[in-house]
């Protein structure tokens, strides 16, 4: 691509700020919420509308499990927003904790409630557009929205974009995809239908992809809908007569790539026509099924990983590993989807997917350390959600959303404690106090 100098001009500077936080979703939510708890003047910009990320604006339509079979572990602002969602969605049974169905107009509201109450500002429409670093210290970032380009300068940023886009600006070493950057997971692009027959939704053929006897494999096989890819179709009643679907795979999806998200974008809206047109025809409580809605985001598993000061491992995730300077727990399978060319629609490979996963026992978890939060060579720049520091198969399971709010709480509350000390390093933070604190909120860790 050809290169264009931009003009030397000035812009308005706001320096206001104890703590700036990019990125509002989970992580980011509960990131700026435990930073302006603490007193920390906190700004927390977004670039869509609305707070939540996946769970909102890309509509996904459950939470991953809060537990590991015996209590909730993620706990502190993971659990009070968990049980928050969960009063929206009356005919969720009151001892269920894990795959939870979310509305999600009203969790915009409860992120809303989460951010402000603690004494945060939101930016909404603002996108993260350019940041200057000096010797490894991030001194300002500059944003664009419709008051046009603005600098922002503070002591600490938490990267929250899911994308590790602050930090791998700020010249902070990643990877992405393999060991050669390629095979990303594929995305997702989830919808709604409504006027669903929720008795033949409850009694009649399950549509999960793992079930052998799904209709998406009729779907498939009748070759009527092309834009269909495979059988990936979970899904859950979302509210009265509604159902919410995480279903089909979009291959070559890169969301640091603009051009490759928005034709992604184009594709996921026919491809959501297509499941309803398929399920009207082949499962009875969809005959009737309107497609009142797609993500507005698409649903993205993978890009950047950040290099930290620690690598989470598959060895540590297998060790059930406990850590000195670990900030939460994690029990969440390893999770991760095909690459395009291991993709497929036929059953039996599905059941040898199924069977090559890795899920734990009843009360089995693992740590994650504060070290994988913070970017090698950074000095004031946390980054929590989907790309903290990690291999590859271990993002498949750190990467949902119960661990990315318990991962935001740590960072939020690390970031208030250096805001204004004299080093301002989040390297030097005093784990074990930071540990205790976070205990005091609620938090699981061990």
């Amino acid at each position: 691509m050809k290169q264009w100098t931009l003009p030397s001009r000035s812009i308005p500077l706001d320096d206001r700020w104890d703590v700036v936080v990019a990125g509002g979703g989970p992580a980011g939510c509960t990131a700026a919420a435990a930073a302006a708890r603490e007193g920390a003047r906190t700004l927390l910009i977004e670039a869509t509308g609305s707070l939540g990320g996946m769970g909102t604006s890309a509509l996904v339509p459950a939470w991953c499990p809060f537990s590991d079979k015996e209590r909730i572990i993620y706990g502190g602002l993971a659990e009070r927003i968990l049980k928050e969602s969960k009063a929206t969605t009356p005919h969720v049974p009151n001892e269920q904790v894990d795959w939870v169905p979310i509305n999600p107009e009203a969790l915009k509201r409860i992120y809303d409630d989460l951010v402000t109450s603690a004494g945060a500002k939101v930016l909404f429409h603002t996108m993260l557009a350019g940041v200057y670093t000096n010797d490894g210290v991030v001194d300002t970032i500059v944003v664009a929205n419709k008051g046009g380009l603005s600098a922002i300068k503070a002591p600490v940023f938490i990267d929250c974009t899911g994308d590790a886009d602050l930090a791998a600006w700020a010249g902070a070493e990643f990877q992405k995809g393999n060991e050669k950057g390629e095979k990303l997971m594929p995305a997702t692009h989830c919808f709604i239908l409504s006027n669903v027959d929720e008795y033949a939704y409850r009694h009649g053929p399950q549509l999960h992809g793992h079930n052998k006897t799904s209709p998406m494999y009729d779907i498939l096989a009748s070759g009527k809908y092309p834009l269909i890819p495979d059988s990936h179709c979970c899904q859950n009643i979302i509210g009265p007569s509604t159902v919410g679907f995480n279903a089909g795979h979009l291959w070559n999806v890169d969301n640091t790539d603009p051009l490759s998200v928005s034709e992604a974008m184009i594709l996921g809206r026919k491809m959501a026509a297509q499941f309803r047109d398929a399920l009207a025809e082949y499962h009875p409580a969809f005959r009737n099924a309107f497609l009142v809605s797609t993500g507005s985001l698409m649903g993205i598993r993978e890009t950047r990983r950040i290099i930290g000061d620690y690598v989470l491992t598959l060895d540590d995730y297998m060790a059930r590993r406990t850590f000195e300077d670990e900030i939460c727990r994690n029990s969440y399978f390893i999770d991760v989807h095909w690459a395009k060319e291991e993709a497929t629609a036929r059953p039996e490979l599905m059941e040898k997917w199924e069977k090559q996963t890795i899920h734990y026992g009843k009360g089995e978890s693992h740590g994650i350390p504060y070290r994988c939060l913070t970017p090698r060579g950074l000095k004031n720049v946390l980054v929590a959600g989907r790309s903290i520091s990690c291999e590859q198969i271990v993002q498949g399971s750190v990467r949902v959303m119960p661990v990315c709010l318990a991962m935001g709480e740590a960072v939020g509350l690390a970031a208030a404690m250096v805001a204004n000390t004299e080093h301002r390093d989040i390297h030097k933070v005093d784990v074990q106090d930071l540990r205790a604190r976070l205990v005091k909120y609620g938090a699981y860790i061990k």
